[in-house]
Formats: C-alpha cells, sequence, structure tokens
C-alpha cells in the first residue's frame, strides 16, 4: 500500500506519493536529506495501481519508495536511469510542460 495526497492549486495537480512504510521517516546521505513529511505525503492509504489515473493527471508528481517509483516507471512516467537513491530509498520528480 502507498499513501498519496493530490493537490490542486491554480491549474497545477500535484501528486504526493509514498510507500507506507516510510511516512515520516527522514533518509539522509551525504549532503542529501529527504524528509518524508505526513503533511505533505500522508493523504489516502492506497493500492500502487491508484496511482496510474493520478499521474495521467498530474503536472506534479513528487514520488518515495520502492514500490511507488518502480510502478510510476512501469507506466513510463518516471526514466528509471533518472530516479536519486537518498539512504537506499528511491525518489523520483515528474513536472509536466503545459503549452
Amino acid at each position: 500500500m502507498i499513501y498519496v495526497k493530490v493537490y490542486r492549486v491554480q491549474g497545477e495537480v500535484l501528486v504526493a506519493a509514498c510507500d507506507e512504510e516510510l511516512l515520516g521517516k527522514t533518509f539522509r546521505e551525504g549532503e542529501l536529506k529527504l524528509e518524508v513529511k505526513e503533511r505533505f505525503y500522508g493523504g489516502e492509504k492506497v493500492d500502487e495501481d491508484a496511482l496510474g489515473p493520478l499521474l495521467g493527471e498530474a503536472t506534479i508528481a513528487n514520488l518515495t519508495g520502492e514500490r511507488c517509483v518502480k510502478k510510476a516507471v512501469e507506466l513510463g512516467y518516471i526514466d528509471p536511469e533518472r530516479v536519486l537513491r537518498i539512504d537506499g530509498v528511491p525518489h523520483a520528480q515528474l513536472a509536466r510542460m503545459m503549452y
């Protein structure tokens, strides 16, 4: 299961998603710090398959965790070569340019 929170602001759709066991944790590696804050990611608890339709409408996405990032890669939203790992935890961001 994953947590997903959707923000809709001024025409933008931001999807924040993380694997459930990562919520509330902080990861560090060198100069990098990844905080999986409950107030940002802690929305609805859903199955990974629910992520697809949400990413389809997202203009921005922040994805953290093996399951979230793997699903986004499988669906073609994230290039696996662009996934950042912080203390072993995958993190990816998506920004869709709208014309």
